[in-house]
């Protein structure tokens, strides 16, 4: 029962916290939140109907901001491990690194891995 209360108690608390704050930092926290996706995202890109690359262990896939004015660039990008085999899993060799995929001209498709 006291964790309940503590936990209704905080959410009551950063409701109010959130209430106080500028839109531009309401919308800040919102795109942390849209950001976040846990801890082994997988990347799919495909040409047509073929997968061509995968990214597995992916934590975050981000939208890019707009330096000046509001809005967001068309494309996402993140870090994940470079899956040269396409079997889900990080193997001797593969590494970690930095991708972007464009919204115009990319066909991706982003999902946590069924695997693990």
């Amino acid at each position: 029962m006291k964790k309940i209360l503590a936990w209704a108690g905080a959410v009551v608390l950063g409701g109010g916290v959130l209430a106080g704050c500028t839109q531009e930092t309401q919308n800040s926290i919102g795109r942390a939140i849209q950001n976040w996706t846990g801890t082994n995202g997988v990347l799919d890109v495909y040409a047509g109907d073929k997968l061509v690359k995968r990214l597995i262990e992916i934590d975050k896939l981000s939208t890019a901001s707009a330096t000046s004015g509001q809005g967001s660039r068309p494309y996402r990008f993140g870090y994940g491990v470079l899956d040269m085999n396409q079997n889900y899993q990080k193997d001797p060799g593969e590494k970690k690194v930095y991708f972007e995929v464009s919204d115009y001209s990319t066909n991706y498709v982003f999902y946590e891995n069924p695997y693990e």
